[in-house]
C-alpha cells in the first residue's frame, strides 16, 4: 500500500529547494500550515486514492450509449479531492482558490499520482486549464468558469492532437467559424484526449486548438477556444448539450481507469481564449504547467514502485542463513538504493523548479528563465526514472513481479506513457539543447554557478570534489552546444545532454541534503549517488558532443 513520503517533502522544501527562503507566495506559508497541508494530502492519498488504483486497472473506464463511465469508487474519490479544495490549492483566491505556492501544489500532485495516477490525471488537467483561463481569457469567461473549475464542480481537458497532427501542432485542421453573437462554431476531431468524457462532474470544459478562416498556415494560425460539454444558461449553470461527443475511447497498455477519448466537434459552440491566432501561446501556458506536472507524476509512480519493491525485499526470505531476506543480497541492495537515490534527486530538482515558478510569478525574470530551463529536465528525467524504477521494482520481485496479482505489472504499464505524452522526452531534450540555450546558455550557466558555489562552500569536501569536476564537465558541454552553428549537432546529442545535466543537478541536491543532515541516512544516500551514479555524466556528455555526422553517416536503407 502506498505511503505518502511526507518527511522527504518536508526536508526537500526546507533544506534543499530553499522554500522557506523564497519570496512570493511561499513567504506566507508558516511551518504549521505547511505541515497541515502535507498531512491532509497524505491522508487523502493513503486512505482514499491508493485503494482505488487497482480497481481502475481491472475495471477500466467504459463507453456505453454515448456516455463514458468511470471505474467503481472514482466518483467518491474525485469528490473527496474536490471537496478538500485540492484542485485549487495554488489557484487565485479571488475565484475560490487557496493561492498557495506552486512548490506546495507540486508535491501534493506528486503524491496523488503515486497513489492513483489514473484518477490524479483528472484534477491535474483542471489545474492547467485554470492557469490558462486566468492568464489569457477575458473577464466574462474567467468569472463564469474559474470558480466552477477550482471547486471541482466542472472539469477540463486539453484538445491538441489530431490524427494527422501529433507533435506538429501546425498541421491541425480543426476549424472555427465566427458567428454573429461573438461565439464560434468548432468542427473537427481530436484524439488522445485524457478524461475527454466521464460521469464524475456536471460539465467538462474543453480547451481546443482550431483555425479561423484565413488564418496563416502552420503554428502561427492557431487559436484557442473554450468549448463546454454543456452550454451555460443565464445563471451560469450547465444546461443544453453542446455539439461535442466522445466518439470512442482507446484500449491502452496502462492507466486503464483514465478514459483516453476521441472527441468529435460538429459545429460546437466555443469562445475564443486570448487573441486570434494566439492559441499556441495560450496553450503553452497549459502545456508547460502540464509538463512539470507529468514529471511529478513520474516521481510519484517511481515512489510507489520503490515502496513496493522495498517491502517485498524486506520480507522475501531467501539465502544461506535462517531468516535471511533478499535485501541482504548485494544486487538487490544495489537496485533498492539506486531507486531511492534517483527518486530523491529528481524530486529535489522538481521542487526547486516549482519554487522558481513561485518567484517567477512574483516578477523575478531570472527565476522565470530558471523554471523554463528546468521544465524539460523535470519532465523528461522524471518520467525516464519512473520507467526505470518500475522495471527495477519488477526485477526485485523476480517471476512474481510478472504476475498481475502483485500490482507491479500495473505500475510498469502505467508509467510507460509518461515519457510519451505532453511532448515526448526526445522533444524535451531538443527543447533544452535548442530553445533553452538560445540565450547563449546564460540561464544554464547561472544555474551551474549556483551549484558550483554551494559545492565550494561545502564542509563535506570529499563529496564536493567530484561534483565540482562534474560541473566543469557540464559547463564545457554546454559551451560546445551553444557554439554549434548546425542545429543538428545539438539535437543529435540532446537526449544524453539532458540526462547528463540531470545527473549533475541531482548530485548537487544530494550534497545540499548531506550538508543539512550530516552523518545520517541523507549523507549515506548522497555518498552512494555521487560515487555510483554521478560518474555516468562523463559518458553522457561525451555522447552529447558527438555531433550529427555519426548519426547521419549511416545510410537509412541499411538500418
Amino acid at each position: 500500500m502506498f505511503h505518502a513520503p511526507l518527511e522527504d517533502y518536508r526536508f526537500i522544501l526546507r533544506h534543499v529547494a530553499g522554500f522557506d527562503r523564497n519570496g512570493g507566495p511561499s513567504a506566507a506559508v508558516d511551518a504549521e500550515t505547511l505541515d497541515a497541508i502535507l498531512t491532509g494530502a497524505g491522508q487523502l492519498c493513503e486512505g482514499v486514492l491508493a485503494p482505488l488504483n487497482r480497481a481502475g486497472d481491472v475495471h477500466p473506464a467504459r463507453l456505453e450509449d454515448g456516455i463514458v463511465h468511470a471505474p467503481p469508487g472514482f466518483a467518491e474519490g474525485y469528490r473527496m479531492i474536490a471537496d478538500g479544495g485540492w484542485i485549487g490549492i495554488s489557484a487565485p483566491p479571488g475565484y475560490g482558490g487557496m493561492g498557495l505556492p506552486l512548490a506546495l501544489s507540486a508535491v501534493v500532485q506528486e503524491m496523488m499520482a503515486g497513489a492513483c495516477l489514473s484518477l490524479q490525471l483528472l484534477p491535474v488537467l483542471a489545474r492547467g486549464a485554470i492557469e490558462a483561463i486566468a492568464r489569457h481569457a477575458g473577464p466574462d469567461l474567467r468569472d463564469l468558469y474559474l470558480p466552477r473549475l477550482i471547486s471541482g464542480e466542472w472539469t477540463a481537458t486539453m484538445n491538441l492532437t489530431e490524427p494527422q497532427a501529433g507533435s506538429d501542432l501546425g498541421a491541425i485542421r480543426c476549424r472555427a467559424e465566427p458567428r454573429s453573437d461573438g461565439t464560434h462554431a468548432i468542427t473537427g476531431e481530436k484524439i488522445f484526449i485524457t478524461w475527454g468524457d466521464h460521469d464524475l462532474a456536471g460539465n467538462i470544459i474543453h480547451l481546443v486548438l482550431a483555425r479561423l478562416p484565413g488564418a496563416p498556415a502552420g503554428a502561427k494560425g492557431i487559436s484557442l477556444f473554450l468549448v463546454p460539454k454543456h452550454l451555460p444558461d443565464a445563471d451560469g449553470n450547465a444546461a443544453a448539450r453542446n455539439r461535442v461527443e466522445a466518439a470512442g475511447i482507446e484500449r491502452k497498455l496502462g492507466i486503464h481507469g483514465s478514459p483516453t477519448c476521441t472527441m468529435r466537434y460538429d459545429g460546437a459552440t466555443g469562445w475564443l481564449v486570448g487573441g486570434e491566432n494566439g492559441g499556441l501561446a495560450a496553450m503553452f501556458t497549459m502545456m508547460n504547467n502540464a509538463r512539470l506536472g507529468v514529471g511529478g507524476q513520474g516521481i510519484g509512480m517511481a515512489e510507489a514502485a520503490y515502496q513496493q519493491a522495498l517491502a517485498y525485499a524486506r520480507e522475501r526470505v531467501q539465502g544461506n542463513h535462517a531468516g535471511s531476506t533478499i535485501i541482504d543480497h548485494a544486487d538487490v541492495r544495489r537496485m533498492i538504493l539506486t531507486m531511492r537515490a534517483e527518486i530523491f534527486a529528481i524530486r529535489a530538482i522538481a521542487v526547486a523548479a516549482s519554487a522558481a515558478g513561485d518567484l517567477a510569478a512574483a516578477g523575478d525574470d531570472g527565476a522565470a528563465a530558471r523554471v523554463a530551463l528546468l521544465t524539460p529536465i523535470v519532465k523528461a528525467h522524471g518520467t525516464d526514472i519512473a520507467t526505470e524504477v518500475a522495471s527495477a521494482a519488477l526485477q526485485v520481485h523476480g517471476g512474481l513481479g510478472y504476475i498481475e496479482d502483485t500490482g507491479i505489472a500495473q505500475l510498469v504499464r502505467d508509467a510507460r506513457v509518461l515519457p510519451i505524452y505532453e511532448g515526448t522526452n526526445g522533444i524535451q531534450a531538443m527543447d533544452l539543447a535548442g530553445r533553452k540555450l538560445a540565450d547563449g546558455g546564460r540561464a544554464a550557466f547561472a544555474l551551474l554557478d549556483e551549484v558550483e558555489a554551494a559545492a565550494r562552500q561545502a564542509v563535506l569536501s570529499d563529496l564536493a570534489a567530484p561534483l565540482l569536476q562534474a560541473v566543469a564537465n557540464l559547463r564545457g558541454a554546454t559551451r560546445w552546444m551553444v557554439g554549434r552553428e548546425d542545429v543538428q549537432d545539438r539535437l543529435a546529442g540532446a537526449a544524453p545532454y539532458l540526462r547528463g545535466f540531470a545527473r549533475v543537478l541531482g548530485a548537487g541536491c544530494h550534497l545540499r541534503a548531506a550538508e543539512a543532515a550530516p552523518g545520517g541516512a541523507r549523507e549515506h544516500l548522497a555518498r552512494f549517488f555521487i560515487a555510483a551514479i554521478l560518474p555516468e555524466h562523463e559518458a553522457l556528455l561525451a555522447r552529447a558532443r558527438l555531433g550529427a555526422d555519426v548519426l547521419f553517416a549511416h545510410p537509412v536503407d541499411e538500418l
